[in-house]
């Protein structure tokens, strides 16, 4: 024990005569933030994007699916599994500082040539041909953190293990984001159907007078040929709508991790509410609460602690080695004690002097690596901030399409009135009425695409402030 406390205190003195390196000190990136949003009026500290998403969605069936998406969408299982397996490394790293202990048993017989002076000596001395050797013994190995490498590597670790956490809350915004969006998208294809429908008995009614009125003489063939071609049209567009329906059905519900189906709904889309009052909320309030930044963030995090496993790298290391165990050349005596006890112990400081420069590489490669995440993290907050701006520029637009698309619809539905009246009169012929029916249709079709992009521009919006995963 004696000896075991000098070579202690032996390798403490060589350590104490060494200069101790200083941690690698994290600063942040300045970041291309600008003091508010684009096309907001006032900086405001509130934001949309504090609202969990079951407050920020109100619609009890939109609700539902997001409810189930979050459940049992793939990708985000996936990407649950991955957090899972980082929190298992990040549980082993925080024994990095203990040493490696192992126990062996070993048993070896040898016989050497009789001619040879192992042979001979063995004979004169033991009287036999062979020789017997037991052991069993612990081993330990230890490595003292002296320049931060393991702190460094559990910080990697951990880089790590919250990359996966932040990548999974990416994922989520991303998964509800995509639900509203192709529910909003559905809910605009009923609206259609519906205006397609709406327009066909329309259509009818415009073939319907103009048979008539070729059967009486006041109108021509061409006229019922025209008629009969819009209607078919419409006919046409009811199938094109159908069909895109089923599609979008089938992709919410493989979104939500359910075999393609009918996705149930009762609410039009006239019927659905979003907050009004949109607050974006401050830029660097955005980039703490974004995921995916946050993740890029850590990534950086992560490579500052590469550089100084790499600096660590380059400096002397105390290793310790030691075993001990019972050993004998007699099976009979192996565990007896104390005769058969052994023990020894190792320590030693080791310099690295020449590797053909790799350890320097590896340290500029880590130092370059680090910029290089610099460089990323200030390209995903400008991201960032330009995916806030176009959400914001499209909302504000949009306000204005949805309106004079309203005012266009209506004037242009009084028009169908005026067409019908008139051509029944005699004033106007069967072209004006069928041009009136396909402006007022496009209108109405347009207009509900339109009522839709809003309603997806408050998605993106919510979506790009960092909204979704709470």
């Amino acid at each position: 024990m004696k000896r075991l406390k000098n070579i202690i205190l032996t390798f403490a003195i060589a350590l104490g005569s060494v200069s101790c390196v200083s941690k690698l000190a994290y600063t942040e990136p300045d970041l291309p933030l600008p003091e508010k949003f684009q096309y907001t009026a006032t900086a405001d500290t509130a934001s949309i994007a504090n609202l969990e998403w079951k407050q920020f969605f109100s619609d009890p069936i939109l609700q539902g699916l997001i409810e189930k998406g979050i459940k049992n969408n793939y990708d985000l299982q996936i990407a649950l599994k991955q957090v899972a397996s980082s929190q298992e490394k990040l549980k082993q790293a925080k024994y990095m500082q203990y040493p490696d202990v192992g126990f062996g048993v070993a048993a070896q017989i040898s016989k050497p040539s009789k001619n040879s002076m192992n042979g001979q000596s063995l004979s004169l001395f033991l009287g036999q041909s062979h020789v017997e050797d037991y052991n069993a013994a612990f081993n330990l190995s230890w490595e003292a953190d002296i320049w931060g490498k393991i702190k460094n590597q559990q910080e990697v670790s951990r880089m790590q293990y919250l990359q996966t956490y932040e990548g999974s809350k990416a994922i989520q915004t991303q998964v509800v984001a995509a639900i509203a969006q192709g529910y909003y998208n559905l809910l605009m294809l009923d609206k259609q159907l519906a205006i397609a429908k709406s327009n066909l008995e329309l259509s009818n009614n415009t073939l319907m007078i103009t048979q008539k009125m070729w059967e009486s003489g006041d109108a021509t063939s061409l006229g019922v040929q025209q008629a009969n071609a819009q209607k078919q049209a419409t006919e046409l567009l009811i199938s094109q709508l159908e069909q895109n329906i089923a599609i979008q059905e089938n992709a919410l519900s493989i979104l939500i991790g359910e075999t393609p189906n009918k996705i149930n709904r009762t609410l039009e889309m006239s019927d659905t509410s979003l907050p009004q009052n949109i607050i974006a909320g401050l830029p660097a309030a955005m980039v703490s609460r974004r995921p995916d930044v946050r993740q890029q963030e850590l990534v950086l995090l992560e490579s500052n602690a590469m550089v100084g496993i790499a600096q660590a790298n380059m400096y002397p290391a105390l290793k310790i080695t030691a075993n001990g165990g019972v050993n004998s050349f007699k099976f009979d005596n192996w565990f007896q004690i104390p005769a058969s006890l052994f023990g020894s112990v190792l320590g030693g400081i080791t310099q690295p002097i020449f590797q053909k420069r790799q350890l320097k590489t590896d340290f500029e490669v880590a130092k370059i690596q680090r910029e290089k995440n610099v460089l990323a993290f200030r390209q995903s907050v400008l991201n960032a901030v330009g995916e806030v701006s176009d959400a914001l520029v499209s909302n504000e637009n949009l306000k204005i399409q949805e309106q004079k698309a309203t005012e266009q619809s209506a004037t242009l539905k009084d028009g169908i009135k005026s067409a019908q009246l008139l051509y029944r009169g005699g004033s106007a012929n069967y072209l004006e009425v069928i041009t009136a029916q396909g402006n007022s249709l496009q209108a109405e079709l347009n207009l509900a695409s339109i009522k839709r992009q809003r309603l997806s521009s408050i998605v993106d919006l919510y979506r790009a402030l960092g909204g979704g995963w709470k």
